[in-house]
């Protein structure tokens, strides 16, 4: 492999890191209120300096998803977290996270085929 090869790889593996440690602080600066609401795909890019379809394109080959792919699972990896370790409500768990609750179940039930409430008690027994 030539050096421009190595050097193309290690800025995409660069990107692709850069991305999972912004989401891994912006969905908790969201949830602590810190941040007002999620950012657009195009505004991380701007955040990392470079353009909203490098960072799409890059993901993509990276991971073999889109970047929205992982933004949602650490949104959903969060509600569990909330879920099994709080007494929030449902509802209360989507207004953190920006959602409205019945879009939030809706969601939450596309990713993990329970909604919130079922996941709750699913994972008490």
């Amino acid at each position: 492999m030539d050096t421009t090869n190595r050097d193309v790889l290690k800025r995409s593996k660069e990107i692709k890191d850069a991305y999972f440690q912004f989401l891994d602080t912006h969905v908790p600066d969201v949830i602590s209120g810190k941040a007002p609401d999620f950012m657009e795909i195009n505004q991380i890019a701007a955040q990392l300096y470079i353009s909203h379809k490098h960072l799409t394109d890059t993901i993509q080959k990276e991971t073999g998803h889109h970047p929205c792919y992982f933004y949602d699972l650490k949104i959903i990896e969060s509600a569990k977290k909330m879920l099994l370790e709080t007494d929030r409500s449902t509802s209360e768990i989507a207004r953190l996270l920006t959602y409205d609750p019945s879009n939030f179940s809706k969601f939450f039930k596309k990713f993990v085929g329970l909604t919130p409430g079922q996941f709750r008690k699913e994972q008490q027994k």
